[in-house]
């Protein structure tokens, strides 16, 4: 939330002009950058709108939360307006979504979405996109769980006219979704008044801003309700859009006899693989013969173990990128590729049957096995030499064959607790964006800390461990691994720092000594105490990450200086050039450091890395324990 005040003082602070600084000043300070000026014109031409009618309307003491995060995700509702209900006395809230919008047009193929003259891809219906912002708050706040009926949405579209939004009017509404214009201001006054009564809503605030938030849905935990019932996720804004393009397109598809290729784009945590899911039970449940397809053997285990826990049938949607070799050209009518960053140049490897070696590159197989083929990816998770899930990949492989090619990129991230500015933090100190490093401010949805020991990384995740949170410990691949174990023995402490002494998540499908196998590491309770690799901790989420940066990555003068030599991954041949070595290094810690929902705690074995972590993060972990 960037802001909270009475209608009466956002009003007079429009009216001085001074609402706007204090918003872009609150913006840099959480989110680490400006502004866009989209966005800041936005503030100064839509809040003065809402702000307007609320005094006319005699609320002058409504509460208003401007840009009021949603939890556990870094979506923003434009406005949250809590007061008391004018018949029943309870806390009220109304979700305002603000569009400067003087007209707009439903799609013609899908009146869920909507067409502007200022964008060429169709954007979400406002109903919808506010529908599901009210859905999303009772599903994770806990003042609304048990009271959903205290929430409604309205999206009001300030400088409409009846003839330029008629066409939107035809969409349904509900309480959490109704549609005001301008050229009606009186209706939506109206409205305000039917929800909201004069009384003070600073207590209604004070309890949705207390509310618990509910535990994460975990992509694992629900996956099999996810595939074999219904819906388990509220989809958002631009998710929303990807998942109706692919559904708009595997109907073209059917009618037309045609194919299109859907690549859809953003950085850790945007949502990738929850769309997925949600694209796959939606298809599996219309009959559509769809599968599912990742080059991650853990996340693919564990989909099919928990999504399949109860029919084999469904763990059979789960596969493998080399699984298609030899399919039956458009054989289905959609193939769901998640984490196609981690596509290889071809399927082929050294076991592969001479009569299953085509050339062909693997892409071509993977867009050659669907109708709808849709690659699901983040250019910034490549973390091995080989790998080549990129945009201008899959373009170009379409291209070739005379295929559509729909981008849909997602911006939104809901990992790490939704934080914006701890996903730039760690991308400016690792130096993949420009800028250079900056000091941690922290913000009300991740907690970041600097541990002086191994030691003392793990009793502090062990502690949180006990009040209820999953936590993990993983690392960069600095030590040597123990692959083969003999039978009985306990996993052997590879990873020495020391006198502290773990052992690597188990290598292979078995587990060892009560640890669960390697695919399991992220997902199973057992994984903690053992260390985790990239390998394994990719694709997946916790509560609490812990992450050792090794001997590979060190801080020295004013930036950093990555050691090939320390690294023990198989992976870097000597073909693989050091510039290469470098970024992936880097990438590799992004990625760890990019697991943890609640916190993350860093530790490196460099004291002088050390040293600059603290700098940067602030007091030691241990003088913030009992937090």
């Amino acid at each position: 939330m960037l802001f909270r005040e009475s209608a009466a003082a956002v009003a007079a602070e429009c009216l001085s002009g001074s609402l706007f600084l204090r918003l872009a000043e609150q913006f840099v300070h959480l989110h680490g950058h400006k502004p866009s000026p989209s966005e800041a014109r936005s503030w100064e031409r839509s809040i003065p709108a809402l702000a307007n009618a609320l005094v006319e309307a005699g609320l002058d003491h409504v509460e208003v939360l401007l840009e009021y995060g949603l939890p556990l995700n870094s979506k923003r509702a434009d406005a949250v307006l809590a007061g008391v209900h004018p018949a029943t006395g309870e806390p009220s809230y109304v979700v305002v979504e603000l569009k400067q919008w003087s007209s707009a047009e439903p799609d013609d193929e899908d009146p869920a979405l909507c067409r502007i003259d200022r964008h060429s891809r169709p954007l979400l219906h406002p109903i919808d996109q506010v529908r599901a912002y009210c859905a999303y708050l009772v599903a994770f706040n806990g003042a609304l769980a048990e009271h959903p009926h205290r929430i409604n949405g309205a999206a009001y579209l300030h400088n409409a006219t009846e003839f330029g939004v008629a066409g939107l009017f035809e969409t349904e509404q509900d309480a959490y979704g109704q549609l005001f214009i301008g050229a009606r201001r009186a209706e939506f006054i109206t409205y305000l008044r039917t929800k909201l009564g004069p009384a003070s809503g600073a207590d209604a605030a004070d309890q949705l801003l207390a509310g618990r938030v509910g535990p994460s849905k975990q992509l694992m935990a629900v996956a099999a309700q996810e595939v074999r019932e219904r819906e388990q996720f509220v989809l958002l804004d631009e998710q929303r859009v990807a998942y109706r393009t692919v559904l708009n397109a595997v109907r073209r598809a059917k009618r037309a006899d045609q194919k299109e290729v859907v690549v859809i784009t953003g950085g850790p945590g945007t949502g990738k693989s929850v769309i997925a899911l949600s694209l796959l039970g939606e298809l599996y449940r219309q009959g559509t013969t769809a599968l599912h397809a990742t080059g991650s053997q853990s996340f693919t285990t564990t989909m099919r173990k928990v999504a399949g826990a109860r029919k084999r049938e469904v763990q059979d949607l789960f596969k493998y990128f080399n699984s298609f070799m030899t399919a039956e050209r458009n054989g289905l009518d959609v193939l769901i590729c998640d984490e196609a960053h981690r596509m290889r140049e071809t399927s082929a490897n050294r076991y592969t049957p001479a009569g299953n070696r085509t050339g062909k590159a693997q892409v071509e197989e993977l867009i050659d096995a669907a109708r709808v083929p849709v690659f699901l990816l983040d250019e910034h998770q490549v973390v091995r030499p080989g790998e080549m899930g990129t945009v201008t990949e899959i373009r170009a492989a379409a291209a070739s064959k005379g295929l559509d090619c729909h981008v849909v990129p997602l911006d939104s991230q809901f990992r790490c607790g939704g934080s914006d500015a701890y996903l730039n933090w760690t991308v400016r100190l690792l130096g993949l964006e420009a800028g250079g490093p900056v000091p941690w401010e922290p913000d009300d949805k991740m907690q970041l800390f600097v541990a002086e020991s191994p030691e003392e990384m793990e009793e502090f995740l062990n502690d949180r461990r006990a009040q209820g949170f999953g936590a993990r410990m993983s690392a960069g691949y600095c030590w040597k691994w123990t692959k083969k174990v003999p039978p009985g023995q306990a996993l052997p402490a590879d990873v020495v720092i020391g006198s502290w002494e773990r052992p690597w998540n188990v290598f292979g499908e078995r587990s060892v000594a009560g640890a669960p196998p390697a695919a399991l590491w992220a997902t199973d309770p057992a994984g903690f105490g053992q260390v985790g690799c990239v390998y394994t901790a990719q694709g997946f989420e916790y509560d609490w990450s812990g992450v050792i940066l090794g001997p590979d990555l060190l801080w020295r003068g004013d930036g950093w200086v990555t050691d090939r030599t320390a690294s023990k991954d198989p992976a870097f041949k000597k073909s693989t050039s050091d510039a290469d070595v470098g970024r992936l290094i880097r990438n590799t810690y992004k990625v760890l450091m990019t697991r943890g929902m609640v916190g993350t705690v860093l530790y490196s074995t460099d004291a002088a890395t050390r040293a600059k972590l603290r700098q940067l993060v602030g007091p030691a972990l241990k003088s913030r324990a009992s937090l």
